[in-house]
């Protein structure tokens, strides 16, 4: 069984707790970065345990939910390696693994209702990287993310 770290603020809360059962049914051990509740907190502290522990090779993949998706983009895309994609839609997940090898999905938990996150996961955990001239184009952002640790 392999494991995917799932996070989310006060407005992602409510999609995250029934995006774990999703997860599970499909045989993910599901590891809860939190809130663990709806009371307010700074997308930021979930975003950085999510974002991290795919940084650091802990888990292969993540699942971010805050309000627009906006907050939890920024933060998680700070990390080295990390690729990731908010995603309204199943096609945007489809393409941001295919092209880009996403490894963070970021939800908008207050533009996005159960249903078509559900759709939009099960893409994303589907959907295969096709390389090629892709790997090519990650290949640079991975020199950037290189020179940017080396400073200027």
């Amino acid at each position: 069984m392999s494991s995917i770290i799932i996070g989310a603020d006060h407005a992602g809360f409510p999609l995250k707790e029934k995006l774990k059962g999703f997860l599970a049914e499909r045989g993910l051990d599901v590891i809860d970065a939190g809130t663990y509740n709806g009371d307010p907190v700074d997308y930021p502290d979930f975003g950085c345990r999510v974002a991290e522990s795919v940084s650091s090779g802990s888990v292969r993949r993540g699942i971010l939910v805050c309000g627009s998706g906006v907050g939890m983009s920024i933060t998680a895309n700070r990390f080295p390696g990390v690729r990731g994609a908010l995603c309204l839609d199943a096609d945007t997940a489809r393409l941001s693994r295919m092209h880009n090898d996403s490894n963070v999905l970021i939800l908008a938990g207050r533009k996005t209702d159960i249903e078509t996150a559900a759709g939009i996961v099960k893409t994303w955990l589907e959907t295969d990287f096709e390389g090629g001239r892709h790997q090519t184009r990650l290949d640079k952002i991975k020199a950037i993310e290189e020179q940017m640790i080396k400073g200027c």
